[in-house]
């Protein structure tokens, strides 16, 4: 009797692994037939069935996954997600190979992810140039999270984001890069096609070099990346202020003032800021009456809102200072003169800015 159950569990086995290996089949045909949609349902549906298979059937099964993956990605149906996901099978592929030491799909897994993470590069930036700022920034963020060295794809997922109006993502992405410290900056390396006649950029000199070797290449050329450094504490500030998250927004951009201290938006901003702090008092001050306590309220909380006021002036004085004709800085400051009866001061700043 249990012989009979144990030689029962081996056909029940060799019934299901015929079985996957069945649908996997269908799913290849589905595929090479450009029904990526159809295949990947069966895929999914059988993922659970290769668990337990050898090391070899699985490379095989998420080539396959990946392949599928890419092709849905690449028609742009929902191509963050899908190239996300097909990167996700193609290192399957490499890690089991990798554990039978039989190598059958790793190199061509290796070429899918290259030519994966160019694709999606190339699909954020042309959603970016379209005005399809979520969607660029979605992409930009797969590509950072499949290659964590390329932080420049979490940069600009952080300025698309921006664009989106999606500030609270953009903050996220941009003190992400804060904390390592991203710079940006580098060296791109340039050399022309001989056959387009259009410069096109190479990962390194090396590389560069290997096709203008073979003819396929001229004219090399460097150029220089410049340090991202502050305009990724400028747009933070940005989103910070768009939040009206005030204080967060006051330590940014003094610390751009750090960075560079003849950044006008700082001391516009800041100057903004103090000037925001006072409208709560002056609704209290509004909302008091004649009694000889609110009077003495009001006295109390009218001088706090004043130093508030002229809290402001150095930032807008120094703003004048980079830049003496802005109006915008000269219509703020008379007012406040004005609102302070610093007569002086304002016409002497009236006089100037005739």
């Amino acid at each position: 009797m249990k012989l009979k159950f144990i030689m029962l569990s081996i056909v029940l086995i060799n019934v299901g692994v015929y079985s996957q290996k069945s649908q996997i089949k269908d799913a290849q045909s589905l595929f090479e037939k450009g029904k990526s949609e159809e295949a990947i349902v069966i895929l999914k549906k059988n993922e659970y069935l290769i668990l337990n298979a050898p090391d070899e059937e699985k490379s095989e099964f998420y080539f396959l996954k990946g392949n599928v993956l890419k092709d849905l990605a690449i028609r742009n149906i929902d191509a963050a997600t899908n190239f996300s996901d097909a990167s996700q099978s193609y290192q399957d592929v490499i890690l089991y190979e990798n554990e039978s030491g039989k190598y059958k799909f790793s190199v061509k897994a290796n070429l899918a992810l290259k030519d994966m993470k160019s694709k999606l590069v190339n699909g954020a930036t042309e959603d970016f140039k379209a005005g399809n700022f979520k969607e660029s920034a979605e992409k930009s963020y797969k590509v950072y999270l499949f290659d964590k060295k390329d932080t420049l794809n979490l940069y600009n997922a952080a300025a698309a984001y921006l664009n989106a109006k999606e500030y609270n993502l953009a903050i996220q992405h941009y003190e992400q890069l804060k904390k390592i410290n991203f710079s940006g900056n580098g060296i791109i390396y340039y050399a022309t096609n001989k056959k387009t006649k259009e410069e096109d950029a190479f990962i390194s000199p090396k590389a560069r070099e290997s096709y203008i070797q073979e003819g396929l290449y001229e004219k090399p050329r460097n150029e220089a990346i410049p340090s991202r450094k502050f305009d990724v504490n400028r747009n933070l500030a940005y989103a910070y202020l768009e939040k009206k998250d005030f204080i967060k927004a006051e330590a940014v951009y003094n610390y751009l003032i750090e960075l560079n201290p003849n950044f006008i938006d700082s001391y516009i901003n800041l100057a903004y800021l103090k000037l925001q702090s006072k409208k709560e008092l002056t609704d209290k001050i509004d909302a008091l009456g004649n009694s000889k306590k609110e009077m003495l309220e009001y006295d109390k909380l009218t001088a706090k809102k004043d130093d508030i006021i002229r809290s402001a002036i150095p930032y807008l004085q120094k703003a004048l200072s980079i830049e003496p004709k802005n109006q915008e800085v000269i219509k703020t400051l008379l007012g406040i003169y004005r609102s302070l009866d610093m007569t002086k001061e304002y016409d002497a700043l009236k006089a100037a800015s005739n």
